[in-house]
């Protein structure tokens, strides 16, 4: 996984950095207020999947003594600084620029220059839009886009999909805006679209970071894994009760388990060592994600205890 969702970032750093050159070469010669809006979107994405890169690397690093469960973690806090990024400069920018163009337009010379740079932005977007897309197919399996989305545990992926599909509305929205202004003489359009880019930008982000936040606050694992979880632990004769099962993800690929169990009375020590040790093995070949499982055995006074305890929390007035 983690090496599909580096092909996407280099497919889409390698296409940027040349948009994003051809974009401002384009916007210095015409004048186009949405021609530099999109060169700034460009360079944004290129920078933003070197972070990304970085992200992965630095998630591939080994557990040591101050990160006992690892780096994986690094994966969720750069993608989250990504949608930062995006929000801050890209649509930022792109918005003080399309304004002042609305307030002061001008007419944008070489248009010629405008409509190939454009073509070519678009062919090379869509392509890497295309391969962002089909890594993301893959990865959702028989999950609905929005649900693919909602639980995606490797950002990485899905963050290069919306950049991009960002970018592609981006072109199109400077490419009717130049259209519109060449037949119209309307060049305030042309600040217009650096607007409407700017606010594409902004909705892309405040998005990215809201799916981007629950991974880094600590997300738990999908329902399938914890429901297979807990039926591990249930299969086992010397287990009476499955009284809880806490996940969370430390990385896309790395979900810790504390499992709460009730074992059957009487049950002697020997056993019970016997039966954590199969319970983990179970839960990790059935589940190869599910890195570290930590069981505990709690006695029914003891779930009463606590139950009771945290009802009574519950009930406690503010």
């Amino acid at each position: 996984m983690a090496g599909e969702s580096r092909l996407v970032i280099l497919a889409a750093l390698l296409g940027n950095t040349a948009i994003a050159v051809t974009k401002f070469v384009a916007a210095a010669i015409t004048g186009s207020s949405a021609m530099l809006a999109e060169g700034i979107h460009s360079l944004v994405d290129t920078g933003n999947q070197g972070l990304l890169l970085l992200g992965l690397k630095r998630a591939g690093r080994p557990p040591d003594a101050d990160f006992p469960f690892g780096h994986g973690k690094e994966v969720y806090f750069w993608a989250f600084v990504v949608a930062i990024l995006i929000f801050a400069v890209g649509a930022g920018v792109s918005l003080y620029e399309g304004i002042h163009s609305v307030l002061d337009p001008h007419p944008v010379s070489n248009v010629v220059v405008n409509y190939a740079v454009l073509a070519l932005a678009i062919a090379f977007e869509g392509a890497a839009w295309w391969f962002a897309l089909r890594g993301f197919r893959r990865s959702k399996g028989r999950l609905g886009y929005v649900e693919a989305v909602t639980r995606a545990k490797d950002p990485t992926v899905f963050v290069v999909l919306f950049e991009d599909s960002a970018a592609l509305l981006g072109l199109f929205t400077a490419l009717g805006a130049l259209l519109l202004g060449q037949a119209t003489g309307a060049w305030w359009l042309d600040g217009a679209a650096s607007i409407v880019i700017g606010l594409i930008l902004g909705g892309t982000a405040i998005w990215l970071a809201v799916e981007t936040k629950g991974l880094l606050i600590g997300e738990a694992a999908r329902p399938a894994v914890i429901r297979g979880i807990r039926a591990r632990a249930a299969a086992h004769a010397a287990v009476e009760r499955v009284n809880e099962v806490l996940t969370m993800h430390m990385g896309p690929e790395y979900v810790l388990a504390n499992v709460s169990v009730t074992f059957v009375p009487d049950t002697p020590a020997e056993e019970v060592q016997r039966a954590v040790a199969a319970i983990d093995r179970d839960i990790k070949a059935d589940w190869p994600v599910v890195r570290r499982v930590f069981i505990e055995g709690e006695a029914p006074h003891e779930m009463a205890r606590r139950d009771g305890a945290a009802g009574a929390e519950g009930d406690a007035p503010c």
